[in-house]
């Protein structure tokens, strides 16, 4: 079973550029200690201060192994601290979810057109 862990941030709007930078540091740490990095996402239109994170595992027993991995690499702790320094979390909440079987990556159909 694949489980995704959906990482809500409240992040300063101020500070927008450091998550950008902080998430960006994730897209090279997360895969190297074992995560599926689906992406991070900051708000474009509408709240300003919620941001998201979603990394699938293979198991909850892939995402222990994958957070004792996060403890022991450089760099995934200077980015930690690069974000305690900076305070541009404000909150964090984890969810782990699984994909309901057939809803998930389905490409659009072509043929639907607006409609005025």
């Amino acid at each position: 079973m694949t489980i995704t862990c959906f990482i809500r941030y409240q992040i300063d709007p101020f500070q927008r550029e450091a998550f950008d930078d902080y998430a960006r540091n994730w897209g090279r740490i997360i895969p190297r200690c074992g995560g599926h990095l689906i992406g991070y996402f900051l708000p474009h239109e509408g709240t300003n201060d919620i941001a998201w994170g979603l990394i699938a595992f293979d198991s909850l027993a892939a995402y222990e192994t994958y957070r004792a991995r996060l403890r022991t690499d450089p760099e995934a702790r200077e980015n930690f601290s690069f974000a305690q320094t900076r305070r541009f979390i404000l909150r964090e909440e984890r969810t782990f979810t699984e994909v309901v079987e057939g809803t998930f990556g389905l490409p659009a159909m072509g043929g639907m057109e607006a409609t005025e």
